[in-house]
């Protein structure tokens, strides 16, 4: 029987040649699907993996040659940045001189509801289309008098297309005087009070508190002090808890910030924004690049996770984050793209890659594994396929509160990726499990499923028409030259 897009149907995932479960690796082991196992679906769940025949009724997709993983979940991004991709002024430029000069000056172009419309779609095509199938988007795009509900469009946009949303609320309470000094209207500050009532209500209209929900809110100043008085911290940590959400922000992106901190505060951004109240299992931080050794055992003592971004961090320069170790310890930590102003490939097969390849070229990696740490280099067994697909999978699903997603097993949610190995690219592998991964650029998808609905098929998603995507965005970017 030929799939067919259904939000309730029963379905049977048969013949795939492999398998990454998305939990995490003990020694090697537990990581794996056994070869050749199908799964079965029934009511958005994962009913049964094993050697399984068709059902009556039953939708089959054929998975012969593929691979099947978890749908990824994507801890960190900033939608609306999908149409300011490659903006010439900030290309070479690190994050606070990028900041002016692009997502900044940028926004005025997005007082309609059009222009954030178009951005989000082509950010979650994007994403959809590497197999993910949770986004958390960190939408900081608010401001004083925004004639349109952005949260709303955010959202319109990610159930349209199937997809697991969290909304981070972010914006800010006060200008940031190293970037702001030139700011458009829609860049302006909302009052304290004005953001509490933006989060309160985005929370009453959208959030859903269980494990598998399809719409989450999280409250999100964009960056801790410097878009808010050191006072407001605590409030709205009281606010979110009082209401059952989660916080997130960015934090420790680059070395400016760790010196700012120690100049102004007398200590480490972790140790600061925990005299604030801002660390806890319920929080969760973007980039964390500059942690030093007491930060990553105070994440995790206390649960606080990292949104890693390898890309974006390579792209702006700022640092290689210390993820290793940190998974060592237990932190929780998710996998990224950021904003498509600062990764320009902001798909998670993409991101997914990076960080394999980036931790085993990390000098400290070859410091950390060998005697004495004297010898330099990287280590080649720094983060394998397996944990990129843990962090990416379960890990960032735990990040996030949704703790019936992100791994292939009994009971799950039926978030799945199954990826065809059909491109030169992947001929030759002797482990097809890891090809997704380890062979760079984007799989073919041959289905994707989010809560057993199928959403994407034959790498393509239903009823979508890209060429017309294209051609609307492109018609915003020529606006905005």
């Amino acid at each position: 029987m030929k799939a067919s897009k259904g939000m309730n149907d029963d379905w049977l995932i048969q013949g795939a040649v492999a398998g990454i479960s998305g939990a995490r690796p003990a020694g090697g082991e537990g990581a794996r699907l056994p070869a050749g196992c199908d799964i079965r679906v029934r009511g958005g769940l994962i009913q049964a993996i094993g050697r399984l025949q068709p059902e009556p009724g039953e939708a089959v997709i054929d998975a012969r040659g593929c691979v099947v993983y978890p749908g990824w979940v994507n801890t960190h991004h900033h939608l609306f940045q999908s149409l300011l991709k490659g903006i010439p002024a900030g290309i070479d430029l690190p994050l606070l001189p990028w900041l002016a000069a692009v997502p900044v000056p940028y926004r005025r172009h997005f007082d309609h509801e059009h222009a954030l419309r178009i951005a989000a779609r082509v950010g979650l095509v994007e994403l959809l289309l590497s197999g993910c199938t949770t986004v958390a988007d960190h939408q900081y795009h608010v401001y004083p008098g925004m004639p349109y509900d952005a949260s709303a469009v955010v959202f319109d946009e990610a159930a349209r297309l199937g997809l697991r949303f969290v909304l981070c609320r972010g914006g800010q309470t006060q200008a940031r005087a190293m970037t702001d000094t030139v700011a458009p209207p829609q860049s302006a500050p909302e009052t304290l009070d004005a953001f509490m009532a933006g989060v309160e209500d985005d929370t009453l209209r959208f959030h859903d508190p269980g494990p598998m929900a399809m719409r989450r809110v999280v409250s999100a100043i964009t960056t801790p002090n410097w878009s808010c008085k050191p006072e407001h911290l605590r409030v709205m940590a009281a606010q979110a808890r009082a209401l059952g959400i989660r916080l997130h922000s960015h934090l420790s992106e680059t070395w400016d910030y760790v010196r700012w901190a120690r100049d102004v505060h007398g200590c480490t951004p972790l140790q600061w924004v925990a005299q604030h109240d801002w660390v806890g299992p319920d929080v969760w931080f973007a980039h964390m690049v500059h942690l030093d050794d007491s930060e990553l055992h105070l994440c995790a003592s206390t649960g606080t996770g990292i949104a890693h971004c390898p890309q974006s961090n390579a792209r702006l320069g700022s640092g290689i984050a210390r993820i290793p170790e940190a998974l060592a310890l237990g932190v929780p930590v998710g996998l990224a793209v950021d904003g498509a102003a600062s990764n320009e490939a902001a798909d998670m097969a993409s991101e997914a890659h990076a960080a394999w390849l980036m931790h085993r070229a990390d000098p400290r990696a070859g410091q950390r594994a060998r005697a004495g740490g004297t010898q330099p280099g990287g280590h080649a067994a720094a983060l394998t396929v397996d944990e990129v697909v843990h962090i990416g999978t379960a890990g960032g699903a735990r990040l996030l509160g949704l703790g019936g997603v992100g791994t292939l097993a009994v009971g799950m949610a039926a978030d799945i990726a199954v990826y065809r190995l059909d491109q030169p690219r992947h001929f030759g592998l002797h482990d097809p499990a890891i090809g997704p991964v380890a062979s760079g650029g984007r799989p073919a998808l041959r289905a994707l499923l989010v809560q057993g609905r199928l959403v994407a098929e034959h790498d393509s998603i239903p009823g979508l028409d890209l060429a017309e995507l294209q051609a609307q965005a492109q018609t915003l970017v020529a606006g905005m030259l």
